[in-house]
């Protein structure tokens, strides 16, 4: 079973051999982390340290940096998607709807699915009432959106032992903070089966540019590699490619057009179908149903 509390053991080329999605066993997902940092609290990230040391708040040039990607990145990545005409998921902060509407007023416009990323920027470990802050999340983006989130990824994929099953309770399927493998899996919880449906740590803006500091044509040399990897892979078992966005760090003009160059290199391919988060869970579900009620 191995050490994994939620997710059984296996080695990926053990795997089922399972039918593609519509005959196409490369599936691309596109995500856009699009969140609402807060103002008077430290940042949850920082691209510029404070002088001495003497950090304080408000953090105008990390807040700044992070509004920026709301403001002058999310119109780049709208007009990019829909001339390309491809998918995309926002894993959206809720805090996004009242702190900028026009943005999750475009996600709408755009026909993202929207999938539940907590509420400000802030892990969900620091959360005295985890229930209650879920909830109040997917009620909020149900009310603005008018459909509940099935999906939902943690903000900076943390979790606290119970977030599964408090997941699972609220009516999510599926929970992409699991990065265990290239192909979804069921998982447990108090309440039934979980997809863990595959994100990224390694094809993620946020690791290549905010922690690890690489140039900018580091993502597209990173996507080729990996394309070239799990295409060969594809031939035998369906792989779901993830690629991880924010607007404050693809969405920048020396950083955007490296993401058009990966968009048409994959809609050139004859092996790739563009699919959001709940197409993932849905054909896993179909093709590998649980055992568990």
């Amino acid at each position: 079973m191995g050490n994994n509390p939620r997710i059984p053991f296996v080695l990926a080329d053990k795997r089922p051999k399972y039918p593609p999605l519509k005959g196409k066993p490369l599936m691309v997902h596109v995500v856009v982390n699009v969140e609402s940092w807060p103002f008077d609290a430290p940042m949850p990230r920082k691209l510029l340290t404070a002088p001495h040391g003497l950090e304080a708040v408000p953090d105008i040039p990390n807040f700044s940096w992070a509004e920026y990607g709301l403001r002058a990145g999310m119109p780049r990545l709208f007009k990019m998607f829909r001339d390309k005409g491809i998918p995309a998921s926002a894993f959206l902060g809720a805090g996004v709807v009242d702190d900028y509407p026009s943005v999750a007023e475009e996600i709408a416009k755009a026909g993202w699915e929207v999938v539940g990323h907590g509420l400000k920027q802030k892990s969900m470990q620091g959360e005295a009432k985890e229930e209650d802050l879920i909830n109040l999340c997917l009620e909020k983006l149900e009310k603005f959106y008018g459909k509940r989130p099935k999906g939902w990824l943690g903000p900076g994929l943390k979790e606290t032992h119970d977030t599964p099953d408090i997941l699972k309770k609220a009516g999510c399927t599926y929970l992409c903070d699991w990065v265990v493998d290239d192909m979804p899996h069921w998982m447990t919880t108090k309440h039934g089966p979980l997809v863990a449906v595959p994100y990224t740590i390694e094809l993620n803006d946020s690791v290549l540019w905010a922690v690890q500091q690489h140039a900018s044509d580091e993502m597209y040399k990173r996507f080729r590699d990996t394309v070239d990897v799990l295409g060969e892979e594809a031939k035998t078992n369906p792989k779901v490619l993830t690629i991880a966005l924010h607007p404050h760090l693809i969405g920048v003009p020396h950083r955007i057009g490296y993401l058009a160059r990966m968009i048409d290199e994959l809609k050139r391919r004859n092996d790739t179908i563009f699919i959001t988060g709940i197409d993932v869970a849905e054909w896993f579900a179909k093709v590998e149903p649980s055992s568990s009620k």
